[in-house]
C-alpha cells in the first residue's frame, strides 16, 4: 500500500482550496501556516489539520512532510519556494510564478538542484472546458492556431487597495500580473506552448489613484498605495509566427465583467469565454465553450455542453499535483518552466509598456 502523502500549505487565504484539493486527491494535510496565526488556527479547525505555525522555516524543520503548497502575495513566492526546495519539499505555487522572470529562475534552478517538484497552480488548465478544448486542438480539429485573443477585464475589480495587491514592490504589477498571467497562460497551453519573440505593451493607470473601481477582494488599507497599473494590453509575438492580443484590467468602462480565450485556426475557430451578467445587477457567471466551423459552405457553430466546475480547476489542479508525486509515469502539466515562460514576456510586457517600445524576449 502507498504511503499517503504529507502536505503542509503556507497562506490561509487562497490556501483554503489547496487543502480541499489535497484531501479529495486522499493526501493528508499535516500542518497550516500563516503569519497570522488567528488566521492558520482558524483555518486548521475548519479543515481537522493538526499542527499550525506562524514560522514557515520552523515548520519545515519540525513536520515530516512531501510537499509544501504556497498561497502567499507574489514577493514571497521565490524565498519560501527556495527555503522549501532545500528542505527537500516538492512545491506547488500559486501563480504566478514570482514577481520577475529573475526570482522564477531562481526557483526553477532549487527545484533542478533539489531534483524535486515545483508545479504552478495555473488551475485554468485544469478546468473541464479547457481540458476538452486542448483534446480539439490536439486531434487536428482547429488545423494550426495563428492567431489568439485573450483576456480578463473587470468593470470594477481592484482587490485590497492599499494592500499587497496593489502595491508593485510586493505583487510585481497589477492586473497584467494578477489577471492577465491566468489567460496568457491557458491560451498558449491551449496553443502548444509557442516560443515568445517578442512584446508590445501599453500600462494604464486610470482609477486606481482615484481610488475608484474597487472590488470585494483582498483585504484594503487607506493608508497604503496604488502604484501599478490598473488596465493593460500587450501583443505578443511568438517563433512560429502566432500571436496572441492579450488585454488584463481590474477596471474599465465595460458593461460588464469578461474573461476569454479565442482561437483562430486554418481549419475553425473556439472560444472559451465566463459570460457575466451586468455588473451591478447580478454576479452571476457561466462557463461557455463553442467550436466556429464552416460546412457544406455555411458558417456552423458548436454550443459544447460541459459540467460546471464550481471550484474553476483548483481541485483538479491540487489532485493532479498529488498524482505527480504518487504515481508513475504522470508527467507535469504546468511546471515550473512553464510559469518562468510566462514571467519573462510579463517582463517584457511591462518593460515595453514603460519604453513605448517592443521588447525581445532572449
Amino acid at each position: 500500500m502507498a504511503k499517503q502523502l504529507k502536505a503542509a500549505v503556507i497562506g490561509a487565504g487562497i490556501g483554503k482550496y489547496h487543502i480541499q484539493g489535497y484531501q479529495a486527491a486522499g493526501a493528508q494535510v499535516v500542518a497550516m501556516c500563516d503569519v497570522n496565526l488567528a488566521a492558520a488556527k482558524a483555518t486548521a479547525e475548519t479543515f481537522g489539520i493538526p499542527q499550525v505555525y506562524g514560522d514557515y522555516q520552523q515548520m519545515l524543520t519540525a513536520c515530516d512532510l512531501d510537499c509544501v503548497s504556497i498561497c502567499v502575495p507574489n514577493k514571497l513566492h521565490m524565498p519560501l519556494a527556495v527555503d522549501c526546495l532545500q528542505a527537500g519539499k516538492n512545491v506547488l505555487c500559486e501563480k504566478p510564478l514570482a514577481r520577475t522572470a529573475a526570482e522564477g529562475q531562481k526557483m526553477v534552478d532549487a527545484a533542478a538542484k533539489a531534483k524535486k517538484l515545483l508545479m504552478i497552480q495555473f488551475n485554468n488548465r485544469y478546468r473541464p472546458e479547457a481540458t476538452i478544448l486542448k483534446q480539439y486542438v490536439a486531434d487536428g480539429t482547429l488545423g494550426d492556431i495563428y492567431l489568439a485573443r485573450a483576456g480578463w477585464v473587470r468593470r470594477n475589480g481592484i482587490p485590497g487597495w492599499g494592500g499587497w495587491f496593489t502595491a508593485k514592490e510586493m505583487a510585481g504589477g497589477g492586473p497584467i500580473i494578477d489577471l492577465g498571467v491566468h489567460m496568457l497562460d491557458l491560451t498558449m497551453w491551449l496553443m502548444g506552448n509557442p516560443e515568445p519573440v517578442s512584446v508590445m505593451a501599453s500600462a494604464y493607470s486610470v482609477f486606481g489613484p482615484k481610488m475608484e473601481a474597487l472590488g470585494p477582494w483582498g483585504t484594503p488599507n487607506k493608508q497604503g498605495k496604488f502604484d501599478v497599473e490598473d488596465m493593460g494590453c500587450a501583443m505578443i509575438k511568438f517563433k512560429g509566427g502566432q500571436t496572441i492580443m492579450l488585454e488584463a484590467g481590474w477596471a474599465a468602462r465595460l458593461k460588464r465583467e469578461h474573461v476569454y480565450s479565442t482561437l483562430m485556426g486554418t481549419k475553425a475557430g473556439a472560444s472559451l469565454e465566463r459570460v457575466f451578467s451586468v455588473d451591478g445587477v447580478d454576479d452571476s457567471s457561466i462557463d461557455t465553450l463553442e467550436l466556429y466551423t464552416q460546412e457544406n459552405g455555411v458558417p456552423v457553430n458548436r454550443n459544447l455542453i460541459v459540467e460546471p466546475d464550481p471550484f474553476m480547476g483548483r481541485l483538479n489542479a491540487v489532485g493532479h499535483f498529488v498524482d505527480c508525486l504518487t504515481k508513475k509515469g504522470v508527467e507535469c502539466i504546468s511546471p515550473g518552466t512553464d510559469g518562468l515562460r510566462i514571467m519573462k514576456i510579463l517582463d517584457a510586457a511591462y518593460k515595453s509598456a514603460a519604453t513605448g517600445k517592443a521588447v525581445n524576449i532572449a
